[in-house]
């Protein structure tokens, strides 16, 4: 009997360290691996010729230590201008698929693409460098448009970097599709194994929106599916209650996280907006 609890005891033992081991190696992976979690670029050669409907520049603006791809969208005699902060995944040769929202309703759209997608170069590598390029390209915007003319439009990861330039500057809007409370709230949600202090270590891209969005002086419209898959529903409630100008929250009956621009719903409010 003495031999057999010697014998469970090892097998405990034993069992409790492969499962340390196994948990600082999925830490370990999550803290040096993060952009490869996060980030899904689709990576074009530096001769990709973009292929749209409508006349559009092909731009590029330079950052520290790489340079921005951007689409420029036009129309004749523009109501502003919106800067548009797409989703963690692809790159322009797709995204720019949406501009006709923007320039059908008489806004020209400004969308760049992030570090190491498309024909951006250089690397994501931490979340200063998100908030930085963000800035560049909001100081390059207002060279051309003065600020009560342009609109902040983030779609999933780029709601945080649209919320954290409505801080710090004074847009016409901004517009938020599917966005999280924070991405440390996010990865909590998916990771839910991970304890959330735990989580706080490891985490280098947190992208605190609940934060920001107090501060922000301009108008807020989110739009975000009830059936989103992604990103929970009720992040954008919990973010509602945190604004302090004027806000609305249209809620997408049984929308996803991709399909929005596809219901009445969305082309309706997104009409009343951008009147």
């Amino acid at each position: 009997m003495i031999k057999g609890i010697g014998t469970f005891r090892k097998t405990f033992v034993s069992a409790v360290f492969s499962m340390v081991v196994i948990g600082l190696l999925g830490c370990s992976l999550m803290y040096f691996n993060q952009e490869n979690l996060i980030f899904y670029p689709e990576v074009l050669p530096s001769d990709f010729k973009y292929s749209f409907p409508g006349h559009f520049d092909e731009l590029t603006w330079p950052v520290e230590g790489a340079t921005i791809n951007v689409l420029h969208f036009k129309v004749e005699q523009p109501k502003g201008a919106v800067l548009y902060f797409h989703g963690n995944a692809g790159s322009l040769s797709g995204w720019g698929e949406i501009a006709p929202d923007f320039t059908g309703r008489g806004y020209d759209i400004f969308m760049p693409d992030y570090r190491g997608f498309g024909k951006s170069t250089g690397k994501i590598r931490n979340e200063k460098m998100l908030h930085q390029d963000a800035a560049a390209a909001y100081d390059d915007l207002k060279k051309h448009f003065p600020e009560n003319q342009i609109i902040l439009y983030g779609r999933s990861i780029g709601t945080g970097l649209a919320v954290y330039l409505a801080k710090m500057n004074k847009p016409r809007m901004v517009i938020l599709e599917s966005p999280y409370y924070s991405f440390l709230d996010l990865a909590a949600h998916h990771y839910p194994l991970i304890p959330r202090p735990l989580l706080s270590v490891l985490l280098r891209y947190t992208l605190r929106t609940d934060l920001w969005i107090p501060d922000v002086s301009c108008p807020v419209y989110i739009f975000h599916g009830t059936k989103d898959e992604i990103i929970p529903y009720d992040a954008s409630e919990r973010l509602l209650r945190l604004i302090k100008s004027e806000h609305r929250l249209i809620a997408i009956p049984g929308g996803g996280h991709n399909d929005l621009d596809g219901h009445a719903l969305y082309r309706q409010q997104m009409d009343r907006i951008l009147k």
